[in-house]
């Protein structure tokens, strides 16, 4: 019986990779604030709450995916040298 080949798991994530996302996500808070803002002085206030209640619901599931996505492109698995193997 030959014994199981043994693998190491790697993550080669780097800030670089998600650094854009970050920088896009920021934008979006940004602008959902600045239109918060905005229609903070109109007559109905509550509107600029709920607006930005409700880009920041919606933006948060794509930034989650777009995080795991990167995540699990970068884990690799790689056979682990002989000397390394578990018998």
């Amino acid at each position: 019986m030959e014994n199981p080949k043994g693998y190491n798991l790697r993550c080669t994530l780097t800030f670089g990779d998600i650094y854009g996302q970050v920088l896009v996500w920021m934008v979006v808070i940004f602008v959902s604030l600045a239109a918060g803002l905005a229609l903070m002085g109109s007559s109905k206030p509550i509107f600029a709450l709920v607006g930005v209640g409700v880009i920041l619901v919606l933006s948060l599931p794509f930034l989650l995916f777009a995080f795991t996505t990167t995540l699990l492109n970068h884990i690799a698995l790689e056979p682990a040298p002989a000397t390394e193997r578990v018998a």
